[in-house]
């Protein structure tokens, strides 16, 4: 049974991620974190030049519809199966992954708060916001060590699409939080603020 569904959103390398996986921690098995990225389409018909050309923080390049669909699922009492998608090669795993239904659902990524059909369904909004020289820092140092990209394609691709994109989509998105996070994950009194708001939502559900 969902009793609550978390929205987490901010620029690429802001801590979403981060506070993400600090308010699922102390949550443990009551609480399934997912990714929008999960959700990036596939594009099999396109050559992996064509694919690696598509502008991945646009809304456009997410498949939003069906994780509007696997969230509604879910607070149905339904399990879902969320694609695995591969950055090396710009495309879904054939492997998927099953998610059963739990006391809360956290979401995370750049654009959850574009899009109009998803924001309806989160129960809570969090904004990270955090400085754009650091947002840049930590993508450089995410995308060329564990992504095993080069530091060209990284700064062309921030300049081309992802600052434009988080200035027209990303950014203007705040002000539909209910919460805006400074410093990324690591700012411990917002986490504890809202990881005891979930725990007390839980602990309600189960009276």
């Amino acid at each position: 049974m969902v009793d609550i569904i978390i929205g987490i959103a901010g620029a690429s390398g802001s801590g979403k991620t981060t506070i993400a996986c600090r308010i699922h921690e102390p949550l443990g098995e009551d609480a399934v974190l997912i990714t929008h990225d999960s959700y990036y389409k596939n594009h099999d018909e396109l050559s992996f030049e064509e694919r690696a050309k598509i502008n991945y923080d646009h809304p456009d390049s997410l498949e939003s519809s069906l994780l509007v669909k696997h969230l509604k699922d879910l607070k149905n009492g339904m399990s879902i199966d969320i694609p695995e998608y591969d950055y090396g090669l710009h495309r879904r795993k054939d492997e998927t992954k099953r998610v059963e239904p739990k006391s809360v659902v956290l979401v995370e990524g750049i654009l959850i708060f574009a899009e109009p059909a998803l924001r309806e369904l989160f129960d809570l909004k969090i904004y990270v916001d955090t400085d754009p020289d650091l947002c840049l820092i930590r993508r450089i140092n995410r995308d060329v060590k564990k992504r095993k990209r080069s530091l060209e394609s990284v700064l062309d691709q921030y300049v081309n699409t992802v600052k434009p994109m988080y200035h027209e989509f990303v950014e203007p998105s705040k002000r539909y939080a209910d919460i805006i996070v400074p410093e990324g994950g690591y700012n411990d009194v917002a986490n504890e603020i809202i990881i005891n708001s979930a725990k007390a939502i839980i602990e309600k559900a189960k009276k």
